[in-house]
């Protein structure tokens, strides 16, 4: 597993709450392209914005469709974290997720939070 960010955002929400599933990606996008090592912790059905395609129909107010700040996120750095006992019940697999993303345990999100990940939740 990569090293733990110094910035842990996560979500918990999908396509039933735009705004709130798109805001972890906002955020992570502008601190990405500051430069800032950025995660996406993903739970609950928030974790279907990691599956290719989900986030393409997800967008909220004037903001871009997620799945293009999504991508953009990652382009810039950002790495997803979809949470392991989220994806399991939903049936999503590794061979499912955007190129960026990976399934992970709770262990990685403590051993982020640990090493002092400053940490954000919406």
């Amino acid at each position: 597993m990569s090293t733990s960010p110094t910035l842990l955002i996560q979500g918990t929400k999908g396509a039933e709450d735009a705004e709130k599933a798109s805001l972890p990606f906002i955020v992570g996008n502008v601190a990405a392209t500051a430069e800032q090592d950025a995660v996406i912790f993903l739970t609950s059905e928030a974790v279907r914005m990691a599956t290719v395609g989900y986030a393409d129909s997800v967008q909220y107010a004037e903001n871009p469709p997620t799945g293009k700040i999504l991508a953009d996120f990652v382009a810039n750095g950002g790495r997803i974290w979809a949470c392991g006992a989220c994806t399991g019940p939903r049936g999503i697999t590794a061979d499912d997720l955007v190129d960026g993303a990976s399934i992970v345990t709770a262990a990685n999100l403590v051993e982020a939070l640990v090493d002092g990940a400053s940490a954000v939740a919406f």
